[in-house]
């Protein structure tokens, strides 16, 4: 098990943990009470720097219910904050884009995120032809 040494920022919100027993995402919650008008961006204070292991990052996205709670898209639409991102200043904030006028009070709930490995080292080899089967189309539908 690795070990992320977390330094929280402000006193009083709740510490971090898993959703007991639905999901191995941990919830991260606004640090500051914030209003936004239709259209305004603002980096939204999440109240916590940490240490990520070397060899790992972070990915923040948002919770599913927060558009329909807040009224608000992350501007990045996934986050990644890397182990050089470790200082005791270093406060991960959440860049929100309101689509309508919105009130979040500080303690709610407004993304999640998980720790991953780092992508390996790798080499692309060009090559003529990929021997994989020619499905066509887009994504994984394969509709065109």
């Amino acid at each position: 098990m690795e070990t992320i040494r977390i330094r929280y920022l402000e006193k009083g919100l709740e510490k971090l943990d898993y959703i007991a027993g639905k999901s191995d995402w941990i919830d991260l919650r606004a640090a500051e009470d914030v209003d936004l008008k239709k259209g305004e961006f603002r980096l939204i204070r999440l109240g916590v720097a940490m240490k990520l292991p070397d060899g790992y990052e972070a990915h923040v996205v948002p919770r599913s219910s927060t558009y329909k709670n807040f009224g608000i898209i992350q501007t990045n639409h996934m986050g990644v904050i890397d182990s050089s991102y470790c200082g005791d200043n270093d406060e991960w904030k959440y860049p929100a884009l309101a689509m309508r006028d919105t009130h979040i009070s500080r303690g709610d709930r407004i993304c999640q995120f998980r720790i991953m490995r780092n992508q390996p080292q790798i080499e692309f080899e060009e090559t003529e032809h990929l021997d994989g089967s020619d499905r066509g189309g887009f994504g994984s539908t394969g509709v065109k």
